[in-house]
């Protein structure tokens, strides 16, 4: 990524959307000017420019919650920049997850032209609870019980799945897979792996058996 490429506006600042890699959730709208742009370059994290303080700052320097960049990209105009990071606590200064936890029609939207998008909801509310940690959640005592504890769940959900299958329980065996793909979900963000890899090694093994 050249500098030279990005159009900062009459104040040298440029937009930085702020994207979770891996659930693929907006975190928050911030800017940059060059010197932040490249430090987040050079460093790897993301820093940006305060138009309020009139300065750097680096994100998470204080509440540890920083964004390890994965990638950054910009528009087809140069005028926008992509930050897509590992999220190492919640985004928002309020505690949040994302800063775009508000809905301006007051309710929760649920998308429901696509089967699969209840995946990517999962994603992103597991996400939600690994930054936020609320107390009392279960995804939360997973995360805090650690690899050890979520993949004793994969393990019993796997048996129980293969249990509802042999005894051909067809609505048992609806359930134990409900529980079995959420502790997988789990499992994928606590190891800092994208759905959308495994989803890409399915499609690379289609698309390998379609051209034999």
């Amino acid at each position: 990524m050249s500098l030279a490429n990005v159009k900062f506006d009459d104040k040298g600042l440029v937009a930085a959307i702020v994207q979770d890699a891996r659930s693929k959730e907006v975190l928050t709208l911030a800017y940059m000017n060059e010197e932040s742009l490249q430090k987040s370059i050079e460093t790897r994290e993301t820093w940006f420019y305060s138009r309020s303080r009139q300065e750097l700052w680096h994100k998470g320097a204080t509440s540890g919650n920083t964004q390890q960049i994965i990638d950054l990209r910009y528009d087809c105009d140069s005028d926008a920049i992509l930050v897509t990071v590992d999220p190492a606590g919640p985004a928002c200064h309020k505690g949040n997850y994302s800063c775009f936890a508000d809905s301006l029609l007051g309710e929760e939207v649920t998308v429901k032209s696509d089967r699969f998008a209840i995946i990517n909801q999962l994603e992103q509310i597991i996400a939600e609870r690994e930054a936020e940690r609320p107390e009392g959640a279960y995804t939360t005592y997973l995360f805090e019980k650690g690899v050890d504890k979520i993949l004793k769940k994969v393990g019993e959900e796997a048996g129980e799945v293969i249990i509802a299958a042999k005894n051909r329980d067809p609505e048992e065996l609806k359930w134990e897979t409900a529980d079995l793909l959420f502790h997988l979900l789990v499992l994928l963000r606590e190891q800092k792996l994208p759905l959308d890899d495994v989803l890409a090694v399915l499609e690379e093994r289609y698309t390998k058996k379609r051209s034999e």
